[in-house]
């Protein structure tokens, strides 16, 4: 299993403090009352949770045009048009991805272009399937420039921490080059990812809400084809 580096530190702290300290302190116990067991095996099976949570798996990502990947794992919460959004610069549709502790929580980019700007925002910590917690939480807009012509764009994937999430991470910024499904950042525990793109210019969502997605090889979006006209 693949390991997200950015999840070595809470690892290693956990390893030290559960699966080795912890352990040890709890074997210890055992020796001295048999019923301590019942203390170190949830310590264990706590220590096996924070190194699964930052499992990475490669995924197969869609190599089709005209197609939009998820840009989390998680259940969409959401499926709205806007009649403007301030990024995009007009009608958007907006797709949300709750995020539980037990998803994989690397985000992925949802197609191939170049990262425009990346907006950092501080905020509150509300449970991510808060209505409001989309305006009001901390979060990262991350905004994309798709390659092709056929994309519409630009695109924004924002990351949106949660109650437990406390740390955004994101690696990429103003004029780096993504692909499809590449990984882009993190958020650490529970947490939301948003995509938004332009409602106005043949995007139509491919899932519908309560469907599962996994980052990267989920289609969420598909370019609308065109109906050919016959001339008279």
């Amino acid at each position: 299993m693949t390991i997200a580096r950015d999840g070595l530190r809470e690892i290693l702290i956990a390893t030290v403090l559960l699966g080795g300290g912890g352990a040890a302190a709890g074997y210890a116990a055992i020796a001295v009352c048999p019923w301590c067991w019942l203390i170190a095996v949830p310590l264990l099976a706590m220590w096996g949770f924070v190194i699964a949570f930052f499992r990475d798996p490669c995924r197969k990502v869609p190599a089709d045009d005209g197609l939009l990947v998820a840009p989390a794992d998680g259940r969409v919460t959401e499926i709205t048009r806007l009649d403007h959004h301030d990024a995009i610069g007009g009608p958007a549709i907006r797709i949300s991805i709750f995020l539980s502790i037990f998803d994989v929580h690397i985000n992925r980019a949802p197609c191939a272009g170049r990262v425009v700007k990346t907006d950092y925002h501080a905020g509150e910590f509300l449970d991510a399937r808060h209505p409001e917690s989309g305006a009001r939480n901390e979060s990262n807009a991350i905004l994309i420039e798709p390659d092709t012509a056929e994309m519409p764009g630009p695109l924004l994937v924002r990351q949106i921490a949660g109650v437990i999430a406390r740390r955004i991470v994101c690696r990429v910024g103003p004029a780096d080059r993504v692909e499809r499904g590449q990984r882009i950042g993190m958020i650490k525990f529970g947490s939301r990812t948003e995509l938004v793109v332009p409602a106005s210019r043949g995007l139509e969502p491919a899932v519908d809400v309560n469907d599962h997605v996994k980052a990267g090889t989920t289609v969420v979006m598909k370019v609308r084809p065109t109906t050919p006209v016959t001339p008279p």
